[in-house]
């Protein structure tokens, strides 16, 4: 699992794949998203605006598995 980590109170979704190098357009997050290749805390999810926080896990499809951490 790698550790991914933000500087805010949280990050959303599609903003989160970006930064964690799964995708390198906004475009492609939300076309994986769509696709249901997404889970966060091990539900799947389709919302791109989701607020991930420290303690978040995101899976993604073929990408691996990603913890959001704190400043």
């Amino acid at each position: 699992m790698k550790i991914i980590s933000i500087s805010s109170e949280y990050i959303k979704l599609d903003q989160f794949l970006k930064l964690a190098d799964c995708v390198p357009t906004g475009g492609m997050a939300k076309a994986i998203i769509q696709d249901g290749a997404v889970k966060v805390n091990r539900e799947p999810e389709e919302r791109r605006g989701r607020k991930l926080y420290p303690g978040d896990i995101v899976e993604v499809a073929g990408e691996g598995s990603f913890q959001v951490s704190g400043k």
